[in-house]
């Protein structure tokens, strides 16, 4: 499983044009990827990381500063461009098996009592956010 993080002054997720999650306080935009073999172990350790990573202002988590995550499922991490031109997917796991284990990431999370909005699952969506820093970190298990 990877996870990029990015610490956002703000941001969104706007799909057909509803916006479905976002904040404007800083917070977390963790794009999660999934591949064939992870399960709830890696879940829990990405939920881990994402909550206690110190990234925020005066190194604090996102559970220290209370701040919000938006969880996006991007199957994209696992895209392997290193030949041709044509990026392959064969290394993501297919829709069954990756949208319980993004869904267990978002559970983790909340059951951590953080604040967490979310994309729609294998959706077209517009992620818009402010890196505030900047400041990526990607996380693997």
């Amino acid at each position: 499983m990877r996870a990029v993080l990015q610490r956002a002054s703000r941001a969104s997720v706007v799909v057909d044009g509803v916006e479905v999650a976002g904040f404007d306080r800083q917070g977390i935009v963790a794009l999660v990827g999934v591949t064939h073999g992870d399960g709830p172990t890696e879940a829990a350790f990405i939920a881990r990381k994402i909550a206690d990573v110190r990234i925020l202002d005066g190194e604090q988590s996102v559970a220290d500063a209370a701040a919000p995550v938006i969880v996006v499922s991007q199957f994209t991490l696992y895209g392997d461009a290193r030949k041709g031109r044509r990026p392959t997917w064969v290394a993501a796991a297919p829709g069954p098996a990756a949208e319980p284990l993004v869904d267990e990431v978002v559970a983790r999370l909340r059951a951590s009592g953080i604040e967490v909005g979310t994309g729609v699952f294998g959706a077209h969506m517009d992620v818009s956010l402010t890196n505030d820093g900047p400041m990526t970190l990607l996380l693997e298990t």
